[in-house]
C-alpha cells in the first residue's frame, strides 16, 4: 500500500463527502453471457446433460467475482481511500480530471512506474492525483470513476476543510 498512513477502517457511520463503487458496467455482464454457449459447446462431447448447468455456473462464478471484487474510491474522514489504499488529503496535490484519451495517455506506456493505479477497464474517466508527501515514493494516483468531476471536487472540498 502506497505511503505508511494511519491504516485503520473506517466507520460505516462515517459521513462520505465521495464514495464510488467501481461495479462492472452492464455492457460487460451482457458480454460476458459469450461464455454461455462457449462452455456449453466444450461441455457437450463430455457430457451433454452438464453442458448448461457448467455453463450457466462459469457465468455466475465470473460475473459474481467482478461484481464483489469491486474496489470502492471514497473520499472520508480527510482521508483518500482506492480499495486498500489509503492517504490524507493533505498529501494530495493537483488533482486533474480525465477523459478517455487523457487516461489512455495517462496510463499508457510514459507512465510513471511508482504511481498507483486503480483502474478498471470498463469505466473511461477518472483522475491523476498528485501526491506532494516528500516521503512517499509514490509520485501520483490514478483512479477510475464514471463521476470524475464530482469526485476532484470532494476531494478539493476536503482539501479546503484539513488543516496543515
Amino acid at each position: 500500500m502506497p505511503g505508511d498512513w494511519d491504516n485503520r477502517s473506517m466507520s460505516n457511520n462515517s459521513t462520505s463527502s465521495y464514495r464510488e463503487r467501481l461495479w462492472p458496467s452492464p455492457g460487460l455482464l451482457i458480454a460476458l453471457l459469450l461464455l454461455l454457449p462457449a462452455v456449453a459447446m466444450v461441455m457437450t462431447p463430455i457430457n451433454a446433460a452438464f453442458a448448461i448447468p457448467t455453463a450457466v455456473a462459469a457465468y455466475a462464478l465470473i460475473a459474481g467475482s467482478l461484481v464483489v471484487m469491486s474496489p470502492t474510491v471514497q473520499v472520508a474522514e480527510g482521508f483518500l481511500s482506492a480499495g486498500s489504499a489509503r492517504v490524507p488529503v493533505s498529501a494530495l496535490g493537483e488533482v486533474q480530471v480525465l477523459d478517455d484519451e487523457a487516461l489512455r495517455k495517462t496510463i499508457g506506456p510514459g507512465a510513471d512506474a511508482r504511481a498507483f493505479l486503480l483502474v478498471r477497464g470498463f469505466i473511461h474517466r477518472g483522475l491523476r492525483i498528485e501526491i506532494v508527501d516528500a516521503n512517499d515514493p509514490t509520485p501520483y494516483w490514478v483512479l477510475t470513476s464514471r463521476k470524475p468531476q464530482r469526485f476532484a471536487d470532494a476531494i478539493a472540498t476536503a482539501k479546503a476543510g484539513v488543516k496543515v
